[in-house]
């Protein structure tokens, strides 16, 4: 009997399918379109894709892993996109805080900016960034900042996904100090990452209020030309929307419309200020919409209306926006959880934003908003394998009876355990594989002293 079972065993090793990885915990949260939360599931991945998701037995039945993760005291799910975000500006964090946005960028950012900003700078604040970012369970960011490029070399040693937008803007700036620099600055930069695996060049023209209408327009025709996304600040304060209603008697969505910038690829941030006929304009025009709430209450620049948007199947993401006083962390966990508490407490229902619907916001809508849901969102085969584990072993996570609702209202980014992007594992036991935490902290402290010298 031993040597028949022996035998069987033999049998079924050969006629499993080979794996990578198997992952596995008590609770799988797919995001695919049935919203599918498997207890006691796991995730075959091969290469850079998953090729199975179901329960552990289903899987362990099928695949033959080279090494497995099992975690029964962890959910498993796809990993978080961050739709908005300035990594590099994380060396900035809490330089000037609870202040209006002009005052904060006019008196604070932009004069910081001037002194301090170099390809080092942005290389080592983007480490700090992405440590954290990664720690945290956002395994896709999209960024905003000058040096784009040196955004995704470190984007691209951190094992991260990013939609990485060269800023252009109407005055000088570290990098390059014309709107015409800029623009053929960021062509070559589409050009070098181009089909990269990791990276997602991007052409971010920084707000209406910011560039001529002529660099918008440039910008937007660079941006198709290589099939590339535009990424745009809107209507983030009532300031912006009052001075284009008064010079152009539009709003700002209507005016970039009506230049042609939303016809394409488009991530539009903050849309704070926004009316039902702007609405109208994003919807039809396909417009990925970030949603930010800590930093719109931070600057009480003012509340989205996210359930208007989310009732038109608007493609909104989250993202956290970045250090330095719009919000002085890059926690995707703290997002969903404000978002959802925002939208109940400003419509007076608490059934206006749900926990399903924050966690995807997080994760599918947010990959809609930037265009790649096919490739990432969700755990489902053919995908990208962007995955993290969250342990629920802690006082905050006990008991349990709604995973979803704990992702979103108990769980925080450190009880995220594991990493997993493009295939590879870039977080185990909460330690990063990838970057040089020790070092990034020690030159974190560094640029602490510059910076602070360089502002008396």
């Amino acid at each position: 009997m031993f040597r028949i079972f022996s035998f069987f065993l033999f049998v079924s090793a050969l006629a499993a399918e080979p794996a990578d990885w198997i992952w596995s915990a008590r609770y799988v949260i797919t995001e695919d379109a049935q919203h599918r939360v498997i207890e006691n599931g796991a995730v075959a991945i091969r290469g850079d894709r998953i090729v199975a998701v179901g329960t552990k037995a289903e899987i362990d039945a099928r695949f033959q892993p080279k090494q497995r993760l099992d975690r029964p005291e962890a959910i498993l799910a796809p990993g978080l996109i961050n739709t908005h975000t300035h990594a590099a500006m994380s060396l900035f964090r809490g330089i000037a805080d609870d202040l209006k946005l002009q005052d904060w960028l006019e008196k604070f950012i932009f004069p910081a900016e001037a002194k301090n900003v170099s390809p080092e700078f942005v290389r080592w604040g983007t480490r700090l960034g992405c440590l954290e970012m990664l720690l945290g369970g956002t395994t896709t960011f999209t960024d905003m900042y000058y040096f784009e490029d040196v955004v995704a070399e470190v984007a691209k040693e951190a094992g991260m996904r990013g939609v990485l937008g060269e800023t252009i803007i109407g005055f000088p700036v570290a990098d390059n100090k014309t709107p015409a620099d800029a623009l053929r600055f960021t062509e070559k930069y589409l050009t070098r990452f181009r089909n990269d695996p990791l990276v997602v060049a991007a052409v971010a023209p920084h707000a209406l209020y910011t560039n001529s209408d002529e660099t918008l327009k440039a910008a937007r025709a660079l941006a198709n030309k290589y099939d590339a996304p535009l990424v745009i600040h809107l209507s983030e304060t009532k300031k912006e929307n009052d001075d284009a209603l008064a010079q152009r008697h539009m709003t700002p969505t209507k005016v970039l419309d009506s230049l042609g910038v939303l016809s394409g690829r488009t991530v539009a941030a903050h849309c704070v200020w926004i009316d039902s006929a702007d609405m109208a304009i994003l919807k039809a025009r396909n417009v990925g919409v970030a949603h930010c709430p800590s930093s719109n209450m931070k600057l009480a620049s003012g509340v989205a209306p996210i359930v208007s948007m989310l009732a038109m199947d608007i493609a909104v993401g989250l993202g956290p926006d970045g250090p330095a006083g719009s919000n002085n962390d890059f926690n995707l966990f703290e997002e969903m959880d404000l978002a959802a508490k925002l939208a109940k407490v400003t419509t007076n229902d608490p059934r206006a934003l749900p926990a399903t619907a924050a966690l995807e916001m997080a994760t599918i809508r947010g990959a809609r908003a930037l265009g790649l849901e096919k490739e990432i969102g969700s755990l489902e085969g053919g995908k990208r394998a962007d995955l993290i584990m969250v342990r629920i072993d802690r006082p905050n996570a006990v008991p349990l009876y709604d995973p979803i609702s704990q992702m979103v209202y108990a769980l925080k980014a450190d009880d995220v355990r594991d990493v997993m992007v493009n295939g590879k594992p870039v977080v185990r036991d909460a330690k990063i594989l990838t970057l040089n935490a020790a070092q990034i902290l020690q030159k974190a402290a560094e640029y602490r002293v510059k910076v602070s010298a360089s502002l008396k």
